[in-house]
């Protein structure tokens, strides 16, 4: 598979993402990198945290307290500020909506400007929009808490022991997962409050990525891409997972599905990236080992390109259609 414009850039790179179907590379330097008609650049922020894209833009945070919305154009919004606290999270909501995180405060701009906070107890580690209205989830120490930003409600606490890290909601808005500080994925079915243990990792899950329809959920944390399923009414729970992409000598570091068919890309810590079908588990090889860990990943539209990144710098399109 033929690499675009493969990039040596100079700091990790923490979110790969499609503006306008041009391929953008935050990385932890501040400066965004983007392939349009040559090799552009923007500079965000004095060090960047967390970058999430929303489609038509890419809103990041750093360490110099700013959130940033960085456009196709390569121009750069202004959206909020905290001070000299990192902004060490943050989510792209609907209608606009923006979410951002410092220490123990969840922080949600709206459109027009307007600007709630909502205290925790302890540090907020993640933050998700729910897939459908306007519903923030927060992870915590302890479980995680879900805020309905645009009323006056109290919000609803989900409970569980343990550092809960990374946060996301199935795309049918059913269950809430998240990553955790020890080994493994905790849930929650959000009719009933039912909880879904996801243990049996060797190291810490740090990625993960919902298939195009939300039946399976591809994570990190193991020498394959562990692929639980979700199409039964209590998720996976008393269900095997899938192990997609088995290798003996590489840990998998990041994962990410495809737009449209049941597929996922695996990316591991020797900087190969193949493809695997969940179906028959077929695999094609999308890249050799590199120089360092592949730390983000994320396919166009069509699914025929995908950008990837390294936490060494080395970034570049995957074109799978020639």
């Amino acid at each position: 598979m033929p690499t675009i414009a493969p990039l040596d850039l100079d700091a990790h790179c923490v979110a790969a993402a499609w503006l306008n179907d041009i391929p953008h590379f935050a990385l932890a330097d501040g400066v965004i990198h983007r392939l349009d008609h040559g090799h552009k650049r923007v500079e965000a922020h004095d060090g960047l945290l967390a970058a999430a894209p929303d489609g038509t833009r890419l809103v990041t945070g750093g360490e110099d307290g700013k959130v940033v919305a960085v456009l196709p154009d390569g121009s750069v919004e202004l959206l909020a500020e905290v001070g000299r606290k990192w902004v060490t999270s943050v989510a792209a909501g609907p209608q606009g909506a923006v979410a951002f995180a410092s220490g123990r405060i969840a922080y949600v701009r709206f459109a027009d400007g307007r600007l709630r906070e909502f205290q925790h107890p302890r540090s907020v580690e993640g933050l998700a929009f729910a897939p459908k209205g306007m519903r923030l989830a927060v992870a915590r120490y302890n479980g995680a808490t879900l805020h309905f930003p645009a009323t006056e409600g109290k919000p609803a606490e989900l409970e569980w022991a343990g550092a809960h890290m990374g946060i996301t909601f199935s795309p049918d808005g059913r269950f809430l997962v998240t990553t955790m500080q020890e080994n493994a994925l905790h849930g929650w079915k959000l009719a009933d409050g039912k909880h879904m243990r996801m243990a049996g990792y060797p190291v810490k899950v740090k990625s993960f990525s919902w298939s195009a329809k939300g039946r399976w959920l591809a994570t990190s944390g193991a020498p394959a891409a562990i692929v639980w399923p979700f199409q039964a009414k209590d998720g996976p729970m008393g269900k095997t997972p899938l192990e997609l992409g088995t290798r003996g000598d590489a840990m998998v570091t990041h994962v990410c599905c495809h737009p449209i068919e049941e597929i996922v890309a695996i990316g591991y810590a020797d900087g190969m990236v193949l493809a695997a079908r969940f179906a028959d588990q077929k695999e094609v090889l999308l890249r050799r080992p590199g120089k360092g860990a592949v730390t983000a990943m994320s396919w166009d539209g069509e699914g025929r390109r995908l950008a990837f990144g390294c936490e060494t710098g080395e970034c570049g399109v995957v074109d799978i259609s020639a």
